[in-house]
């Protein structure tokens, strides 16, 4: 059953560019059945939002700077959120912000036992990403649309020069992973793999990388062995992850 989501957009700390994308992406997740965007929109520079609010069905929630040095549309974006926890319409909540001021709201939503995700660009601070269930990159969003309208496959949805490289820690973090899941002859089924990686580290994504699919991911680092597997069910393959034994 999909997830009920509430999604809260931080006004302030977001650009408006890639909202369609972005909606697209929450919708692989859940049901978005509550949208709002916080704000001071008497201010010149939200006017970019305003078509893209109508385009997209997103309410949006005025709210003034009543001091200096003072975030308000956060205030109002955590007192809303525990509004509607306690509502009990929803279970789950998408915090889009690059903000570490809703780590600990992120925190609490998740003690209450809602599914918490996150979006937001990659300067967003450790603490917010790792408070979440899963986090994702903003980037990632932009450069997959910007894929689709070059008329690029979308394995490749990033420029080779802006694609994170694989690093010998996330290929540890992997090999760690299959270890942790492995049968008594060392295979791990890919998609308890992908699992736990997000459980482990909320932002992983094979996107970042430039690989739509965890499987292409790694079969790219040629450290581990693939093995396709018949389903019980019959009507699709799966796809078992080993660790490649050392040579001495």
């Amino acid at each position: 059953m999909d997830l009920k989501l509430a999604v809260l957009i931080d006004g302030d700390n977001i650009p408006s560019a890639y909202v369609k994308e972005m909606m697209e992406e929450i919708a692989k997740y859940g049901n978005p059945t509550i949208k709002r965007i916080y704000g001071d929109w008497t201010k010149p520079g939200l006017n970019k939002w305003k078509n893209i609010l109508l385009e997209n069905a997103i309410t949006p929630v005025q709210q003034y700077g009543y001091t200096t040095g003072k975030n308000a549309t956060d205030s109002a974006m955590i007192i809303d959120a525990m509004d509607i926890l306690y509502s009990g319409r929803v279970n789950g909540f998408c915090l889009v912000s690059s903000d570490s001021d809703f780590t600990r709201l992120a925190t609490r939503l998740r003690e209450a036992g809602m599914t918490v995700f996150g979006i937001g660009e990659k300067k967003t601070p450790e603490p917010f990403i790792v408070a979440c269930d899963k986090f994702i990159y903003i980037e990632i969003l932009k450069n997959l649309a910007e894929a689709a309208e070059a008329g690029q496959p979308e394995t490749k949805g990033k420029p080779a020069a802006e694609v994170d490289k694989i690093s010998p820690k996330l290929i540890k973090l992997i090999a760690a992973t299959v270890s942790d899941l492995a049968d008594d002859d060392g295979w791990a089924y890919m998609g308890e793999v992908g699992n736990l990686l997000q459980k482990k580290q909320p932002n992983f994504d094979p996107r970042n990388f430039g690989f739509q699919k965890l499987t292409v991911l790694i079969k790219s680092t040629k450290q581990f062995e693939l093995e396709q597997r018949d389903s019980p069910k019959g009507r699709f393959k799966l796809i078992y992850v080993k660790n490649k034994e050392k040579k001495n």
